[in-house]
């Protein structure tokens, strides 16, 4: 589960999850949720891989997140399935998307950059719980 807040002239991204796993997959989600109106819009045609080194899971999901959103806009593409495991030693994910097509994606959100200021990440009873502001 994730939701979007509002936050200043930033926006905030909320995500709730059982694991961590489904925790770094819903934020990646968020995320192309502000970028793009319809998610389900996106096809999953192509593929790219994410491997990355932290041993800080905050650290670790902003890397990701930031991963995701340079390879937007370089690449201009939109993603919007993923398969992410997390370990001790960091990450292996996996995002699927396409690169934008203007007839049928509608985008929402320029967003510029992933921050740093009220990132968080923790464990709770439940599972796990993170917020992040990105830069729009």
């Amino acid at each position: 589960m994730f939701e979007h807040f509002e936050h200043t002239a930033d926006l905030g991204l909320r995500m709730e999850a059982a694991t961590l796993d489904e925790l770094f997959v819903d934020a990646a989600r968020a995320l192309f949720a502000a970028v793009v109106t319809n998610l389900e819009t996106v096809r999953p045609t192509v593929r790219i891989e994410v491997t990355l080194a932290a041993d800080q899971v905050d650290y670790l999901l902003f890397d990701w997140l930031k991963t995701l959103l340079y390879r937007f806009d370089v690449e201009h593409l939109l993603f919007g399935k993923f398969e992410v495991q997390v370990d001790a030693a960091g990450m292996k994910g996996v995002a699927w998307g396409e690169p934008i097509d203007a007839a049928r994606h509608a985008l929402e959100h320029e967003i510029k950059a992933i921050t740093y200021h009220g990132l968080q990440v923790r464990q709770t009873a439940e599972g796990w719980e993170a917020e992040v502001i990105v830069d729009i």
